[in-house]
């Protein structure tokens, strides 16, 4: 029985991975309700459970998304996040991590380098959920330590791992974050919420090539120590 259970939760856990492509057929809201209730189990420091989502569908969806996109499309340059979520000097051996990726991703939609446009294309259906029916952005209260970003991201991979089980695919985005401003205004975020990034939630595209990324991971060799004395 033990047995059973570890495959079930080891293979869901490993065929989760972030969709950029997504099918528009919508997901019901009692399946956002049970996940969202699943992923409220995570761990969190004295039990604060930190995390605030905010669901986006049908017409909130588009409005988030239209005025978002917008600013992308002609202000940019005026829009960062609260807080810094990639380093601004890049080192190794995440830069390698990284550029590997990025080739990976770039190859599969058929983007060269230098192409500036398409890549720019690209970035913005950051800002488009990827084409999902569910967008999810998460918030805190700003007042709360740096610590509970780590409370955060026990919900989000619950979020992500419950999904998956019921046949539903994610995209993490803390690049949802570069237009707190925006989303903010657009959701009347409280003076106190930090808008921390989103999450695209819906059913994978299974003919688009971007999906078949399936990103390497290090093994445990190279990120855990076994201290034995």
């Amino acid at each position: 029985m033990a047995n059973n259970v570890s495959k079930i939760v080891d293979d869901v856990i490993q065929s989760r991975r972030s969709i950029r492509a997504f099918r528009p057929d919508p997901v019901s809201q009692d399946a956002i309700q049970q996940i969202l209730e699943v992923a409220s189990r995570a761990v969190s420091a004295g039990n604060m459970q930190p995390w605030r989502v905010y669901v986006l569908t049908g017409a909130s969806l588009k409005r988030v998304v239209d005025a978002v996109c917008q600013a992308f499309d002609t202000e940019p340059e005026k829009h960062t996040s609260e807080y810094e979520y990639l380093p601004k000097k890049n080192f190794e051996p995440y830069l390698s991590r990284r550029r590997k990726i990025g080739l990976a991703m770039y190859s599969l939609l058929g983007i060269e380098r230098g192409d500036a446009e398409r890549m720019r294309l690209q970035h913005r259906r950051n800002f488009e959920f990827f084409g999902a029916s569910v967008g999810l952005i998460f918030t805190m209260d700003r007042k709360l330590p740096a610590a509970c970003f780590m409370d955060q991201g026990a919900f989000w991979q619950n979020i992500m791992i419950a999904a998956k089980a019921r046949g539903l695919d994610t995209c993490m985005q803390t690049i949802w974050s570069d237009y707190c401003r925006i989303v903010t205004r657009e959701l009347n975020l409280g003076e106190d919420e930090m808008m921390l990034g989103g999450m695209a939630m819906g059913y994978a595209d299974q003919d688009a090539p971007i999906n078949t990324l399936l990103p390497e991971r290090v093994p445990v060799s190279e990120f855990a120590t076994f201290v034995q004395k």
